[in-house]
């Protein structure tokens, strides 16, 4: 466990992981291609709720900050496939406990 005590280097690194994964799509969108390669609109029938607009930003973001990679394909017309990098994979943990600990929380919250 990080020892806390304020310490602005502990808080730096925690923000910069939060900055990287801010909002509630992107762990969606990694988890959604920790599976496999996907186009586009393969992540939005998986990712429920997420409009196309929001989905081209999150999936940009992501890129920017080497979690995926976008491959674009010489076909006509062209085919865009999105798969999670190593970097990405490196968050597997991150969200198996996301996972467990969400679990845990809605039968808290739902009090069963």
């Amino acid at each position: 466990m990080l020892t806390t005590g304020g310490c602005p280097k502990n808080m730096l690194s925690i923000r910069d992981a939060l900055e990287a994964l801010d909002g509630k799509w992107k762990l969606l969108i990694l988890f959604s291609l920790s599976s496999g390669p996907k186009r586009f609109k393969q992540i939005s029938k998986e990712v429920n709720g997420i409009t196309d607009k929001i989905l081209s930003k999150e999936l940009k973001n992501l890129e920017i900050n080497e979690l995926i990679k976008r491959e674009v394909y010489d076909t006509f017309p062209p085919a865009v496939e999105y798969s999670i990098t190593q970097h990405g994979m490196s968050l597997e943990k991150v969200m198996e406990e996301l996972h467990y600990w969400g679990l845990a929380h809605r039968k808290k919250i739902m009090g069963r």
